[in-house]
């Protein structure tokens, strides 16, 4: 299968669907990535893409596509839509995975919007959650326990951004296990990544 993975900005795909994207790397299927903004108004540009372009490669992903939007100006219009459209229909995606709409950053929220129109003849599309996400419930849980180590490993390639959590001796690695163990909790396993489905069709042969 061909999975597309969009982000708002770095470390968004990492944080909320890494593990995953690492278990179907692992069964052979093809992986890509669209992040839409470089992330230049939490950071240095050209870190924030060198560092995305890193774990990319770690996750090894067939293509890294950017959206080149501006960070914080993210805005669900035709374009946005259009962007990430060209994609699911270049890679010809199976499997999406996106922002959770309800979020407090903007950008967040703009990327879930437009992916929703950009993905409506897509069988699958999941959300995923990121530290901003608010009111999350997950219906679908991915066991992580075997990947949870090389999770924290991509997430540690994002080094600008790992202790900017804006919480006081919190970094984004031990929110991420901390994240993993709370929804293992709920999907009777160690450790899981959580997702909300916006759509999944299954096929009874």
């Amino acid at each position: 299968m061909n999975i597309l993975a969009i982000g708002a900005h770095p470390d968004d795909i990492e944080f909320g669907c890494g593990a995953t994207l690492l278990k179907y790397k692992q069964a052979g299927h093809n992986i890509f990535l669209l992040v839409i903004t470089d992330g230049s108004f939490g950071g240095d540009p050209y870190v924030r893409r060198t560092e995305q372009i890193q774990a990319a490669n770690f996750l090894g992903v067939k293509k890294l596509f950017w959206g080149d939007l501006r960070d914080t100006e993210v805005v669900d219009n035709r374009e946005l839509i259009q962007k990430i459209e060209t994609v699911v229909k270049e890679i010809n995606a199976d499997i999406v995975f996106l922002n959770y709409p309800d979020d407090v950053h903007q950008d967040h929220r703009a990327v879930a919007s437009a992916g929703i129109s950009a993905t409506r003849y897509i069988r699958e599309v999941l959300f995923y959650e990121v530290p901003t996400t608010q009111h999350f419930e997950p219906d679908i849980f991915v066991d992580i326990q075997d990947v949870l180590d090389k999770k924290l490993e991509l997430l540690k390639i994002h080094a600008s951004q790992v202790d900017k959590t804006k919480v006081e001796n919190l970094t984004i690695l031990e929110s991420a296990q901390s994240c993993a163990n709370f929804r293992g909790f709920q999907g009777r396993v160690k450790y899981a990544e959580g997702f909300r489905a916006l759509r999944v069709l299954r096929q009874i042969i």
